[in-house]
């Protein structure tokens, strides 16, 4: 099979077409053909070395934290999945990743996606995964709550506001002038335009979730009401002021688990959440699309590539 690889840390040209050995799916597995991979801000940061303090990646790695496709092969102790079911599948920093033709993967990081397209699947597993910890679990936002999200057109971002939205909840977001229309589109009520305004004149937030870090998690803390909730995902440093402002501090614990999936793939499934796909280039162009990542030119939604034909 076709898949990408590195060996080590390093700028995006240290990833390189190879070809493998089509993998067996142990007893626990299930083997699918990939037709779609997410390319996550987590992908190039790994490659990079800047997660080295977090994951320490089994060399040579195929990177991809999901993907999409179909079941070809099942490991003996599975019953639940069949030949030729549409699937996806989450993999994780010590697994051979999604960049590749097949992936075998436990049964229990594979989740159907019935009629849903393999690239707007992939774009929804690890961004939704996230997306439902951080809003459902650890926010636990609820109707009439009023809710900020930051970086609310990207992959998570994204999800975020819809979720939020059809929690009941009152969205404002935050994003690039040029996605204002767009995250408004999602379902917020209102979105601030960072390069042109300023988020830290809102008041009386209920629920803040920080996908950025930084300057913009330190401006946070104003925007929220007395009691209320900051809620982070690992991104650039934070500095924990809850007990100076009076607010709980949070980071959502993303994990990977087949339930938070689901759940959002049966919202998208039944037309609640839109699947974002920012762009589909295919798995050869796995360097551009590291490029494109690492210079922020993805702002909307999750960059996906699509598998070539062939393979055994």
């Amino acid at each position: 099979m076709i898949a990408i690889q590195y060996d080590g840390y390093g700028p995006a040209e240290v990833l390189r077409p190879v070809d493998l050995p089509t993998p067996a799916p142990a007893r626990d597995q299930v083997l699918v053909r990939l037709h779609a991979a997410g390319v996550a801000p987590i992908d190039w940061k790994l490659r990079a070395g800047l997660l080295r303090q977090f994951f320490t990646p089994d060399f040579p790695k195929v990177p991809g934290r999901d993907g999409a496709g179909t079941v070809v092969a099942v490991g003996e102790d599975v019953s639940e999945f069949s030949l030729g079911q549409r699937v996806g599948v989450m993999t994780d920093h010590h697994m051979p990743g999604s960049y590749a033709q097949f992936a075998a993967c436990p049964a229990d990081r594979v989740v159907p996606i019935g009629d849903i397209g393999f690239a707007e699947a992939a774009s929804l597993i690890n961004a939704g995964l996230s997306a439902w910890i951080a809003g459902v679990e650890t926010a636990r936002i609820e109707p009439g709550m009023k809710v900020l999200v930051h970086g609310g057109s990207g992959a998570v971002g994204g999800i975020l506001v819809q979720l939020a939205r059809h929690l009941g909840a009152e969205v404002t977001a935050t994003c690039r002038a040029d996605n204002v229309d767009y995250v408004l589109s999602l379902g917020a009520r209102r979105a601030i335009a960072y390069d042109r305004e300023d988020f830290s004149t809102l008041r009386d937030q209920d629920v803040v979730v920080d996908l950025v870090g930084g300057a913009v998690h330190d401006g946070s803390y104003q925007v929220l009401r007395p009691g209320g909730h900051l809620v982070y995902l690992v991104a650039a440093p934070i500095r924990d002021r809850g007990a100076e402002f009076g607010v709980r501090v949070s980071r959502a614990m993303v994990s990977d688990r087949r339930g938070p999936v689901e759940r959002i793939v049966d919202l998208a499934a039944r037309g609640i959440i839109r699947p974002q796909v920012a762009a589909m280039l295919p798995l050869e162009q796995a360097v551009l699309a590291h490029r494109q990542m690492e210079a922020g030119a993805v702002s909307r939604g999750r960059l996906i590539l699509t598998m070539p034909e062939g393979g055994e």
